[in-house]
């Protein structure tokens, strides 16, 4: 399943990454780990201390890889409603839900505040990466001056979170897209708008 160069430690970490994503943390047992990696016994706990801190290792690494791909596309050219539109529309696995989202709805990783430090701090700091934005967009005079940066960018992060909630449910990524659609059209400046023709 993983590349033959890849050493025992990254196939734990990428196996408990894909593992936590699909079953949470109570559903990923040891076993299922070490079968997936394709390590022998013994190997979790010659290179890790145990599951808890394997699960924090594959934590900090999904957090990490979702923070990197958002500031990639953040930081990307364009408007800064451009940018904001360029992260709302990324290409995701709706259906799948967000690696860093679905954590949060775990009682066991929320109930660890080690397991959770990772989580908080990405969506805190996409959180004020979007708000940011948002200001910049205001001094350019393309958002309205009203607008609070703040208060915008947890409306994104709870269009986006919620979005992977709605299309799970209904087993479509078209609830998300509406979301998707829905906030952008409330956000975007009278210059990207077009009129709709007379009937």
């Amino acid at each position: 399943m993983y590349s033959g160069c890849m050493s025992t430690p990254e196939r734990l970490i990428e196996s408990t990454r894909e593992l936590l994503w699909e079953r949470g943390y109570v559903g990923t047992s040891p076993k299922a780990i070490l079968e997936r990696a394709g390590a022998g016994q013994g190997s979790m706990y010659h290179h890790f201390k145990g599951k808890p801190d394997l699960a924090l290792a594959a934590i900090r690494r999904t957090a990490e890889e979702l923070r990197a791909t958002t500031e990639g596309v953040l930081a990307g050219p364009g408007t800064p409603y451009e940018r904001i539109e360029a992260y709302l529309r990324r290409e995701r696995d709706v259906l799948r839900g967000c690696p860093v989202g679905r954590l949060t709805m775990d009682p066991d990783v929320v109930a660890s505040a080690e397991l959770r430090a990772p989580v908080d701090e990405t969506l805190d700091r996409i959180r004020e990466r979007l708000a940011g934005i948002v200001e910049e967009g205001k001094e350019q005079g393309q958002f309205a001056p009203s607008l609070d940066g703040e208060e915008i960018a947890a409306t994104i992060l709870a269009t986006v979170q919620g979005g992977y909630v709605l299309a799970r449910a209904s087993g479509s990524p078209a609830a998300f897209d509406t979301g998707v659609r829905g906030l952008l059209s409330l956000l975007a400046p009278p210059s990207t708008t077009t009129d709709r023709p007379e009937a």
